[in-house]
């Protein structure tokens, strides 16, 4: 049974834990070690230890950040966002940045989410090409 919750654990770390915030990570370890205290019978002491599980759920939400998970993106990618080729230059991925981000920010009308995989695409061209920080 230990080893089925520790292969669940680890799946469930593999899956969802690498994009986790630490307080995510604490709760989520404070339920698994309960469950696994629960199933061992010690109930009096895996209670207790669901409390940080509980607390994040009544303070307001999970807030588990799952768009991390599609926040990566390879180059390919970027390219394609930002419409460049792979022969572009600095000053057309700066041109093209400039260019998409004044549509989809969002003082635009546009939403946060696009704008940041804008500028993502734009960090991962720039670092490619070796030029570093965007500015």
């Amino acid at each position: 049974m230990t080893l089925l919750l520790l292969a669940a654990a680890a799946a469930a770390w593999w899956y969802w834990g690498r994009h986790m915030a630490m307080r995510e990570l604490v709760a989520a370890g404070s339920a698994f070690v309960g469950l696994w205290l629960l199933f061992k019978g010690a109930w009096q002491i895996a209670i207790p230890m669901f409390l940080p599980c509980i607390w994040m759920f009544v303070r307001g939400g999970t807030g588990f950040d799952f768009s991390a998970r599609t926040s990566a993106m390879d180059v390919g990618e970027a390219r394609r966002i930002l419409g460049v080729g792979p022969e572009a230059t600095v000053d057309e991925i700066r041109a093209a940045h400039r260019r998409l981000v004044a549509r989809v920010h969002p003082d635009q009308g546009g939403s946060a989410e696009l704008a940041t995989r804008v500028n993502t695409a734009r960090d991962i061209l720039l670092a490619q090409l070796g030029t570093g920080y965007p500015r």
